[in-house]
């Protein structure tokens, strides 16, 4: 009999071999306890978009592996349950309903047309490639070889969130993509249900294709006509939050019963409700915050740990298992390209906006999965199903490739194509004319000893002329000590309104309770609708986490706005001159006027000089704007080729001058890896205690939704990295203990 899990680490001798533990610790597994195998599976979708992070890989890819870990292929933790029968079906489910949910109605009305065209080349392309493949390389039969086809026609906008970052949301290339990818899945959805048909009693005989038909047309007609009907009565007459989600679920799974009721799969039924509510709930709504979120914190991660855990690692070291990898990637990838550089050529677009087209449509993640999962349990007539042990695998490994393909390519034609229309621009008037009239600083304050720095920088960087008031804000942990530091945050307030008035500035302060100090500064940043925050710089030791303090890292992670963040251990009176290091293509970035007009102000205000270190491009343009708007600046500037010579600016710069080094965020046009070793090289070469450091405006908003196609969670420093500096660090230990033991 199979003992229950319920052994105590203290009953282990620990002197007995490591072998004799590990065959006790087997002898409770798999977990049979519902608590605890839940517990397990809930530490698996909190740490594993961690560690995927940390890889640079994608987090769809790190649940499915997670399930591999665990699973019975694996170190056999937990059994594959009804469980995560029950949870996978929802979570498949939801997968499909969120691509309905999600897609932009409005912008495939305006470009039907060239949408409609993509999108039947990104399907048909790949799908006859891979169909022909499939029967002459890898010998599948056909209903195999048309789910596979299917599999490599649809794909998921992964790299989505790049061109968001870039601001290319309405850009055609964009609306082109994101058409052709939803009108791709749902002819793959279609055909897929037809496999289904195909693959059940009746599925030769001639009149299933017309009944299919028949079918589809009679359901689409049906859910088309009930579903918009039952919503808006419900909708009308009930606000409750829990009602209004508990009825969206009801009518997804009602969608998806029916379609399985007349012998379709249920996934494109949960589709079509997906299209059906997108007009009923708005991105930006509570109630769609609530279905993403339940989504993507249970439901989901279960399908994926599920998936992983049918795969056989084992099979991955076969070679006829690698071969099926190689040819899936490489045949579908080819498919996606061809398709998107046809679509180019024939829509008159640049190759640069046929690469944004490729890397967009080419990736393949939860659809493929959701797909493959509906051939799992296809049983065939000889006692297998449809598809097989070795092409779960390779469907699962090309997933991981195309995801990586996919983000590199439209990383670069993203940058390259803002590069490129920014070139465009008429004139650089334009560019710099209006772009300051949404002024609104929020400073942050916490320690009595770097707030009135804070301010009386706030106070020389304001737009007199439109005098409008800062916003100070005191953010206290909502703890046991609230009520105590509630009392000293209204107090450093109280000092920070006198140092305002005294300079006849207008201020508004607030007291703000939070769980977390940069959430609550990112909160009150939207209420207020804040232009631009200036944060203080500690004094702290040289640590990549303390440099940037408790909680700046994720005030700039969060926000796409202007941040300043400042340190200045002398008066600002006393400063002789102002260091300015520019990164390449910061000209580029929207917000370049923004940082540019604020250093000017501060410069005219200390009257001193202001020297910029840059390239002769940027230099040039900052020329042009400080020769227009500020003729008084005394302004001077020294050309600097690579970012390398922000050692040499940082080692020149004297005591009674400030540091000012323009940075920017990870995926804008200016962000290059060297900036990653910025808290280390300020630390090893700046001497100083003068120092800011800003990020700039970047395109777009930062995202605060999560869906299936995002990520979860970003860490600022690579495994890679990481494991570079270690070996590093090696090497130097062992080169000192060498010459040590010299004679």
């Amino acid at each position: 009999m199979k003992k229950t899990f319920n052994f105590q680490l203290s009953s282990f001798d620990f002197l007995v071999p490591l072998h004799q533990i590990f065959g006790k610790i087997t002898m409770y597994l798999p977990i049979t306890s519902p608590t605890i195998a839940f517990f397990v599976v809930l530490i698996i979708i909190l740490i594993a978009p961690i560690v995927m992070s940390k890889l640079r890989i994608p987090h769809i890819i790190g649940m499915v592996l997670a399930g591999v870990i665990i699973g019975r292929y694996g170190l056999n933790i937990l059994e594959r349950d009804s469980s995560f029968e029950l949870f996978g079906r929802v979570g498949l489910l939801y997968i499909i309903f969120l691509a309905g949910i999600e897609m932009d109605l409005e912008g495939l009305k305006k470009n039907l047309r060239d949408v409609g065209i993509f999108g039947m080349l990104t399907f048909l392309v790949p799908f006859c490639i891979t169909y022909v493949a499939g029967i002459s390389i890898l010998h599948y039969s056909p209903l195999a070889t048309t789910l596979l086809a299917c599999i490599m026609a649809s794909n998921t906008l992964i790299a989505y969130p790049i061109v968001a970052r870039y601001g290319l949301q309405k850009h055609h290339v964009t609306t082109l993509s994101v058409g052709a990818s939803m009108l791709s899945l749902f002819t793959s959805l279609v055909v897929v249900a037809a496999v289904v048909g195909m693959g059940g009693e009746g599925g030769g005989e001639w009149y299933f294709w017309p009944l299919f038909f028949v079918k589809l047309v009679g359901y689409c007609a049906a859910m088309l006509y009930v579903i918009p009907r039952l919503t808006r009565l419900f909708l009308r007459r009930y606000s409750d939050s829990v009602m209004q989600y508990i009825f969206v679920m009801a009518m997804m799974f009602m969608s998806a019963a029916c379609c399985e009721l007349i012998g379709l799969e249920g996934v494109l039924g949960a589709f079509l409700s997906g299209l059906i509510l997108n007009r009923f709930i708005p991105i930006m709504s509570p109630l769609m915050n609530r279905i993403e979120f339940i989504g993507n914190a249970l439901f989901i991660p279960y399908f994926l740990i599920g998936v992983g855990m049918l795969i056989n690692i084992r099979l991955l070291l076969m070679p006829e298992v690698l071969f099926i990898v190689m040819v899936i990637a490489v045949v579908g990838t080819i498919g996606k390209a061809l398709a998107a550089y046809i679509s180019c050529i024939g829509f008159r677009m640049s190759w640069l906006e046929g690469h944004l087209m490729f890397g967009l449509t080419s990736a393949h993640a939860a659809g493929s999965i959701a797909m493959a999962m509906i051939g799992v349990k296809i049983a065939l007539p000889d006692g297998g199903y449809l598809v097989d042990d070795g092409m779960m695998n390779g469907i699962v490994t090309m997933i991981l490739l195309t995801c990586i393909i996919s983000t590199i390519t439209t990383e670069s034609s993203a940058k390259a194509l803002v590069l490129k229309e920014e070139e465009s621009k008429l004139s650089d008037k334009q560019r710099f004319s209006d772009s300051f009239d949404d002024e609104k600083i929020l400073i942050p304050v916490k320690y009595p000893e770097t707030c009135d720095t804070l301010m009386h920088l706030a106070i020389m960087m304001r737009n007199r002329e439109l005098n409008r008031g800062l916003i100070a804000l005191n953010v206290v942990y909502d703890d046991d000590d609230v009520e105590q530091n509630q009392r000293k945050g209204q107090q450093l307030l109280e000092h920070v309104t006198q140092t305002a008035n005294a300079a006849d500035v207008r201020i508004q302060t607030q007291v703000r309770l939070a769980t977390n100090i940069g959430n609550g500064i990112k909160h009150a940043f939207k209420e207020y609708d804040c232009s631009e925050i200036i944060l203080g710089v500690h004094m702290h030791p040289n640590s990549r986490r303390v440099f940037w303090g408790e909680f700046a890292q994720s005030v700039f992670n969060g926000l796409s706005r202007q941040i300043i963040i400042a340190r200045c251990g002398q008066p600002f009176a006393t400063l002789r001159a102002i260091q300015v290091v520019v990164p390449s293509r910061a000209e580029y970035e929207p917000g370049f006027y923004r940082w540019l007009e604020r250093l000017c102000r501060l410069a005219k205000a200390l009257e001193c000089r202001i020297v910029f270190h840059a390239t002769a491009v940027t230099i040039s343009l900052i020329r042009m704007y400080i020769e227009s708007r500020h003729p008084h600046v005394r302004a001077e500037y020294t050309e600097m080729a690579k970012w390398i010579g922000l050692i040499d600016v940082a080692e020149n710069t004297p005591d009674d001058n400030m540091l000012v080094i323009i940075t920017a965020r990870q995926g804008t046009v200016s962000y290059k890896a060297a900036i990653d070793k910025l808290p280390d090289e300020i630390t090893e070469h700046y001497h100083g205690t003068n120092l800011m450091i800003i990020f700039p405006d970047q395109h777009g908003p930062a995202p605060e939704t999560l869906t299936f196609t995002s990520i979860q969670h970003k860490e600022d420093v690579s495994a890679y990295q990481e494991l570079r500096k270690w070996w590093v660090k090696l090497r130097l230990a062992m080169r000192s203990l060498r010459v040590g033991q010299r004679p």
